[in-house]
């Protein structure tokens, strides 16, 4: 874009669309025209312009008017100009009912035109102002609670101040629930393109060809119910921002063109014959570690290096233990007047066993207590279950210096052992060292199957473990693990997880 602002022609008449792209040029505008109802229509997620200008008397399968309430679906806030050579009284009616901005009879004078647009694009400039001004100050103090006062979240904050109004690629790094998306989204409200889409995509949540279809679009025809084009999210997110989460569970395909995306700015849609161009800024995150899977030959090494120009890592809370008294009185404020409870501080008691936790879910997982304390209207149910997390996770320490057997591993502040500990449960995973072991015995040598039998062993673990501690809330557990609730029933079943609850 050259800092013009767009306007969208949307005019049956090829003259009129000549005339008004001229109009608009000698005015400082930068004009897109549409001599098709339904090509604009198609066309106005990808163009997303200042204003547009439509001819409410069409021929085709859409009328103006049809056309009109398409574009209000799409962004109620965008002002349209109509215009009309039958000058008819109920058309202006209908035309103002749908929301249109002004209207405007052919044949007219140029200031007929000029004062009415210049109106509507300087008050939608404003709005703009009022609502960015407005939610960037509600951003800046809740990132500057989240994210603390200690020396390495300074050093978070001073990474997004020095990058976020650039358009680098930064990759977000961290354990599970330390507030890669919070930082994500510092990134984008402090960007200059903090007025443009936010898109989200979590790349764990979908099987590798709904992820492809949800990241660039399909045509017509691609597949068996393509029954019409598909926008991808990528072109939702055009002259905006891209939150790719969870990108290690990216597939070897798929990152080849994302790749090109990165590269080139462009791709093709499933079954598309040509390429689609964009203008995104990407931001990646992910709990793992890249360079292990680079080696293991699990991620492509170029699409490493294309995303980790500015890496931010995220420290883990039991790092930065001096922050949870904020944190926590932060989120019981804000549930207190979600769930319209009263508000009150943790009592001291409560607050020691946080300090004392070593939190495996990070804030997240503070979150999710601080929210049924709430619920609850008590600490009792979060005090117990914080002190059987305590005690577990100092048995697993302890027991083996003891010249007992390895302890049984737990599932941190759930109070429930993953093993023989319980009747019917499914016995504990192997760790990586017997992994090795077994598979050395077995002379089966290929480090990329022991990696990859060690991930899916360790992915069940964890699954386990969250079910345990929200007591096989699934649709909890799926938010704390940061997936879709589909995808956390796959996994639950496709790892034998349905027989233990």
């Amino acid at each position: 874009m050259n800092g013009k602002p767009q306007v969208m022609v949307v005019d049956d008449d090829l003259s009129m669309c000549n005339f008004l792209r001229t109009f608009l040029a000698e005015r400082g505008y930068q004009a897109v025209t549409f001599g098709s109802a339904e090509e604009a229509v198609k066309r106005y997620n990808v163009e997303r312009p200042a204003a547009v200008i439509l001819d409410v008397v069409m021929p085709g399968p859409m009328d103006g008017l049809e056309v009109l309430a398409a574009f209000r679906k799409i962004d109620r806030e965008v002002p349209v100009i109509v215009l009309s050579g039958q000058g008819r009284t109920t058309t202006v009616v209908q035309a103002m009912k749908l929301g249109a901005t002004d209207f405007v009879s052919k044949p007219f004078d140029e200031t007929d035109l000029e004062v009415p647009l210049a109106n509507a694009l300087k008050q939608r400039q404003l709005s703009r102002e009022v609502a960015s001004l407005r939610e960037e100050l509600q951003s800046k103090a809740k990132h500057n609670l989240l994210f603390g006062n200690s020396e390495r979240m300074a050093e978070v904050r001073d990474l997004i101040d020095r990058v976020a109004d650039t358009d680098v690629i930064v990759l977000l790094r961290g354990e599970s629930g330390t507030g890669k998306e919070l930082v994500a989204r510092a990134l984008y409200a402090s960007s200059l393109r903090r007025d443009k889409p936010f898109v989200k995509v979590n790349c764990a949540a979908l099987p590798t060809e709904l992820l492809e279809s949800e990241l660039f679009g399909f045509e017509r025809g691609a597949f068996t119910g393509a029954i019409q084009q598909k926008p991808g999210k990528f072109e939702f997110a055009n002259h905006g921002t891209m939150f790719l989460d969870e990108i290690a569970d990216m597939s070897f395909p798929l990152q080849a063109k994302l790749l090109q995306v990165l590269q080139d700015g462009e791709f093709a849609r499933l079954g598309g014959k040509h390429d689609v161009k964009v203008d995104v800024r990407v931001i990646a995150a992910t709990n793992r570690d890249l360079e292990q899977m680079v080696t293991l030959g699990q991620f492509r090494e170029d699409l490493f290096f294309r995303l980790n120009v500015v890496s931010i890592n995220l420290p883990p809370l039991r790092e930065r233990r001096d922050e949870i008294p904020i944190l926590a009185d932060y989120l019981l404020k804000k549930y207190s007047v979600q769930y319209n409870k009263p508000y009150s501080e943790l009592s001291q008691e409560t607050m020691r066993l946080f300090m004392d936790y070593d939190w495996p879910g990070n804030i997240r997982e503070l979150e999710n207590l601080i929210k049924r304390a709430v619920v609850l209207s008590s600490e009792a149910p979060i005090r117990k279950e914080i002190t059987q997390g305590i005690a577990m996770a100092a048995h697993r320490v302890q027991a083996p210096a003891a010249g007992h057997a390895p302890a049984t591993r737990a599932a941190a502040g759930s109070g429930v052992a993953v093993g023989a500990a319980a009747p019917g449960a499914p016995t504990a995973p192997p760790t990586p060292a017997e992994l090795a072991a077994a598979a050395a015995e077995a002379g089966n040598y290929s480090l990329k199957n022991i990696s990859r039998e060690a991930a899916r062993q360790a992915e069940r673990e964890l699954i386990l473990k969250m079910l345990q501690q929200t007591r096989w809330n699934r649709k909890e557990t799926a938010e704390i693990l940061g997936i879709s609730y589909k995808a956390l029933l796959y996994k639950i079943k496709e790892n034998g997880l349905d027989k233990a609850s």
